[in-house]
């Protein structure tokens, strides 16, 4: 097989990455887009040349104001969709943010409207159902000893649903 047919069958994925921050209670930290009609994390796409925890640090500044310690992988999640091809979606713990790094979060004016931590039964109501699904895979991760490997958000052989 000729080099440029070989390379033309490569998967070339979008890549984002992102952090979850949770509360005492364990409730997750979503954002509100001003372009969006959904709630997010905090995150955005991988740049050329950057890693995908130095991406999820770089969008957690940008949008949030805050530099948290943010190191451990949670989740990778394979998420092609027909708009964009290929994706793979890197999530990250960002742990229980502090009362000053609560006090200290400026939210990114012409991005993002409010953010609020959500319970999981408010994930599933107030974003998309992919999200969701990758967000609670991710956040129940916190008690296993690695990250969890996602299709659109679901673990391969778990039930759809």
């Amino acid at each position: 097989m000729a080099p440029n047919a070989q390379e033309a069958q490569m998967a070339h994925p979008r890549m984002a990455a992102g952090a979850l921050f949770f509360d005492a209670a364990g409730r997750v930290l979503m954002v509100e887009p001003s372009y969006k009609d959904y709630r997010e994390i905090p995150g955005g796409y991988v740049e050329t040349g950057e890693s995908p925890l130095h991406a999820a640090i770089r969008e957690v500044q940008e949008e949030l104001g805050i530099t948290p310690p943010i190191v451990r992988l949670l989740a990778v999640d394979w998420a092609p969709n027909e708009a964009e091809g290929d994706k793979v979606l890197y999530l990250f713990d960002g742990g229980q943010l502090s009362q000053e790094d609560l006090a200290a979060i400026t939210l990114q004016p012409e991005e993002l409207k409010s953010f609020a931590f959500l319970s999981s039964e408010q994930i599933t109501t107030r974003t998309i159902p992919r999200l969701a699904r990758r967000i609670l895979a991710a956040a129940e991760a916190r008690n296993e000893a690695a990250p969890v490997y996602l299709e659109h958000g679901r673990r391969p052989g778990s039930e759809a649903g």
